[in-house]
């Protein structure tokens, strides 16, 4: 939800290291390794409850993460780059999870629940992504994948895991809002989908936007 937000004001501050790290011959492929690096120490120190280096391990991985496509641009994509990008991503922030359960018994059902939901939209999100790449949909952005937009997003995430290290006490709340803010978003993925494939010329792109869902049913119509 807000990632068309915030992705526009981190661009630029990103973009400026990224052209630094593809000059100095940094690969892309080495940035996201060092990132997931950084994740897993982020996984492991939640799950031993050092929250606070949890939560700087967390933004650094965050921070590699935003990195990785910018040079990947600027050296050359790849298809792998981006797979292992994506693969990175669901692992750390399923670790991440699973790190919480463990320093917070009471919390593990509430993140059992958000681990489901991540299964969830994960699924809907990739099924609809290789569709729309088979039917050669126009992507919206320059990532790698098809994304389909929704209430929790990557900046969402962020906040969410962010809220877990700040306010661990609080752990059992914080899982289950943000597993009802996946489950709602899985439910939007779906429902786009379910507009989009109605069709015979469906809209291109992941937006929710509901003016641009709009227009692409009256122009397939």
């Amino acid at each position: 939800m807000l990632d068309a937000v915030l992705r526009p004001r981190v661009a630029g501050p990103l973009d400026a290291i990224a052209v630094r790290l593809a000059g100095a011959g940094v690969s892309p492929n080495a940035i996201t390794g060092f990132g997931f690096g950084l994740g897993v120490g982020a996984c492991v120190a939640a799950g031993f409850g050092l929250w606070w280096l949890a939560l700087g391990l967390w933004i650094a991985n965050r921070v590699a993460d935003g990195l990785d496509g910018p040079v990947a641009r600027r050296r050359g994509a790849t298809d792998f780059g981006g797979y292992l990008d994506i693969v990175a991503d669901f692992a750390i922030y399923g670790g991440f999870v699973l790190g919480v359960a463990i320093a917070v018994p009471e919390a593990r059902v509430a993140c059992a629940a958000l681990l489901v939901s991540y299964y969830i939209s994960g699924a809907a999100f990739l099924a609809w992504s290789s569709i729309a790449e088979r039917s050669a949909r126009q992507r919206p952005d320059e990532r790698s994948l098809h994304f389909v937009g929704g209430i929790a997003e990557g900046t969402e995430t962020i906040v969410a895991y962010v809220a877990f290290c700040v306010f661990h006490q609080h752990a059992v709340l914080v899982a289950w809002i943000f597993a009802a803010m996946v489950v709602v978003t899985a439910g939007q993925r779906v429902n786009f989908a379910r507009r989009s494939l109605s069709h015979d010329d469906p809209p291109d792109g992941g937006s929710l936007d509901p003016r641009e869902t709009a227009r692409g049913a009256r122009e397939a119509r």
